[in-house]
């Protein structure tokens, strides 16, 4: 009988600028066998994520880049196919970083399980994940949202955009969302509940529209993307406003450092803070983050969505929609359907 081959996606040279889909291939090896108190998980969806554009480079960065020639660790949502961990059964479906591959084997102690009766399993990867808790503490920790404050959010349309405006309104703020679509416009605005929102792809002044948006002042801003747009949102902060720098794709694949932005002096005279984060710094807090966000989602008061392409080998391609904004919500690539 032939052996099942599990199929892997490694990076093979490192981009310059924008990456392309020459800088993956898809190999094949053996199934892995797991030792003891190891797990063979069989993935069926996996997470594409902007951070993972640094991890692409050689430099030092918050984590380690990704090796040359090795395969791609991200999100992945699984199914226990063999199990020498006391804690885990073949058929549970479980969360962890592992490879963007057919089959990995893991420490049980990397793995969590998922109830699906609580909520889909893709959850664990976005809303009820890595990104859910990133808007929830950067905007409450950082951005300590207050009743009628005005809050601005860009990238608003992707997974931790979206959550992090949702949250904003939670606490009774006006959310002004900035995305890059007529159809994420409409989706923030008519989904979501946004207050309003900009298209910064057809905006022809993105002070004056802001300035429209915003009449009285920007209180928070949740930064996703940087540059231009963070440049003249700055130009709207209130006094003691807090800008949450959660991430910046506008520049991640810039082959030369960014010289923005120049205007801190709108800092300065508005005693701003501006706070970046990672969010493995609340790692002790995710159980809080995890709570607060699941009685949300189930009172129906934080929506999400997802866009999944299907098969591993289209990883790559789902990876690079990310910087040209083709997603809407969470972005996961579909492997296999559970066996149970």
């Amino acid at each position: 009988m032939t052996r099942p081959i599990n199929r892997q996606i490694r990076l093979v040279r490192r981009p310059k600028g924008m990456p392309d889909e020459s800088c993956f291939e898809l190999t094949e090896e053996a199934i892995p066998e797991p030792r003891e108190n190891e797990v063979l998980v069989r993935t069926l969806y996996l997470s594409v994520d902007p951070y993972m554009r640094g991890r692409m480079n050689e430099g030092k960065s918050y984590v380690p880049p990704f090796p040359l020639g090795e395969v791609i660790v991200g999100g992945v949502v699984g199914e226990v196919a063999l199990s020498r961990h006391p804690d885990f059964a073949k058929g549970d479906f479980v969360v962890g970083q592992l490879g963007w591959q057919d089959y990995s084997v893991a420490s049980g102690k990397h793995l969590t399980k998922i109830d699906p009766n609580l909520a889909p399993i893709t959850t664990a990867l976005g809303v009820l994940g890595m990104p859910g808790l990133t808007a929830y503490f950067g905007m409450m920790d950082i951005g300590k949202p207050k009743p009628g404050e005005t809050v601005v959010v860009s990238g608003a349309a992707g997974a931790v955009g979206s959550a992090a405006g949702q949250i904003a309104k939670l606490h009774g703020c006006r959310v002004v969302g900035i995305a890059g679509s007529e159809e994420k416009i409409r989706y923030i605005t008519e989904e979501l509940g946004f207050d309003a929102a900009i298209n910064y792809k057809t905006v022809p002044d993105m002070r004056k529209a802001l300035s429209q948006a915003c009449p009285k002042g920007v209180d928070i801003y949740f930064d996703n993307v940087g540059g231009d747009i963070t440049d003249a949102v700055l130009t709207r902060i209130n006094y003691q406003a807090r800008i949450v720098l959660c991430g910046q794709i506008a520049l991640y694949n810039l082959e030369k450092p960014d010289v923005g932005p120049r205007n801190f002096t709108r800092l300065l005279i508005n005693s701003a803070m501006v706070k970046g984060f990672i969010v493995s710094d609340y790692a002790d807090r995710f159980p809080e983050g995890m709570k607060r966000l699941a009685e949300w989602v189930s009172q129906g008061k934080l929506k999400y969505r997802e866009t999944i392409i299907e098969g591993l080998e289209n990883t790559p391609r789902a990876f690079l929609g990310l910087f040209r904004g083709e997603n809407i919500g969470k972005q996961l690539v579909k492997v296999a359907d559970p066996q149970g």
